[in-house]
């Protein structure tokens, strides 16, 4: 089995990405711009607004962050997305998630200028990718592509099964599998017979947000697997208690069935912010109508 790694790669394309960034500002004398928007004081986005700020520094790119307190009113909120869609120094926006429950997440991510909408949530976004049309593409997603264009090569008439139907991953990544030409099933918590539908995919991508909720009796012989969750759970080593990161798939059970599979951590995870940096540097250049890097566009 060949272990899928996330990290190798997303190296290499955080490398690709500085090449073109050192181009534009070479050529067109234009740095590419990303600014994250950061509400309350929730500590895994704080670290996830820490990694991208610094990423995008070491990218070549200008990074704005914007904290606002927890309290914070929809205006203020939604002046501000208003002030950075207009800011020409600015040519991608995101808003990190969740929001508070006080705020509204749909009006406030589609607030946003679909142009810099660096997340590919954006309802125009949305329905754009859906109808094989050019558009921001969610940087999970795109990652999962990316990985599988890598390590299984064309896509067409493979049997792919998405495992969750979240708008985040689950959607958008149907739609990129069934671009590529792949005959794709969505499973859920309603599917019946989930077991077998997944035992005939040649892909597999677990997006379901449960630790190890696919089992090793369910992966085909020779199967492909893109782990996108990231659980932490209890477990005790020589008598103590710790904390450890698990996919949605049992790693330990699938490995030896399995033709290629992405670890949790090291998978899927560091695609996710190069992904964003990739759609920040294609954004900068639909906006400066500047060639497009063909590596990083579907």
């Amino acid at each position: 089995m060949k272990i899928i790694d996330g990290k190798a790669f997303s190296q290499t394309l955080r490398e690709k990405i500085k090449d073109h960034v050192t181009v534009i500002k070479e050529s067109a004398n234009i740095t590419p711009g990303l600014a994250v928007v950061l509400v309350g004081e929730d500590p895994a986005s704080q670290v996830y607004v820490k990694n991208k700020g610094i990423q995008t520094k070491n990218a070549g790119m200008n990074s704005f962050e914007h904290r606002l307190e927890e309290d914070v009113s929809e205006k203020v909120l939604l002046d501000l997305i208003e002030q950075l869609n207009q800011d020409p120094t600015v040519h991608g926006i995101l808003c990190q998630l969740p929001l508070p429950k006080h705020l509204n997440e749909n009006l406030v991510i589609n607030s946003i200028d679909p142009n810099k909408d660096v997340d590919g949530f954006h309802i125009s976004n949305v329905g754009l990718l859906n109808t094989g049309q050019k558009s921001m593409v969610p940087c999970t997603p795109l990652g999962c592509l990316m990985l599988l264009r890598e390590y299984v090569g064309d896509l067409s008439g493979k049997k792919a099964t998405v495992i969750g139907r979240s708008n985040i991953v689950g959607k958008p990544m149907f739609n990129l599998l069934l671009r590529e030409n792949c005959t794709v099933t969505v499973v859920h918590s309603r599917t019946k017979n989930i077991e077998e539908i997944c035992k005939s995919s040649d892909i597999l991508v677990a997006a379901v947000g449960r630790p190890k909720f696919v089992k090793g009796h369910w992966v085909k012989s020779g199967a492909v697997i893109i782990d996108v969750g990231i659980n932490r759970v209890s477990i005790t080593e020589n008598g103590i208690e710790k904390s450890k990161l698990v996919g949605d798939v049992d790693f330990e059970a699938t490995k030896d069935t399995a033709l290629a599979i992405t670890p949790v951590p090291g998978g899927v995870g560091p695609m996710t912010i190069a992904c964003l940096l990739a759609n920040t540097l294609v954004a900068c250049c639909r906006t400066h109508n500047l060639a497009e890097p063909q590596e990083l566009v579907l």
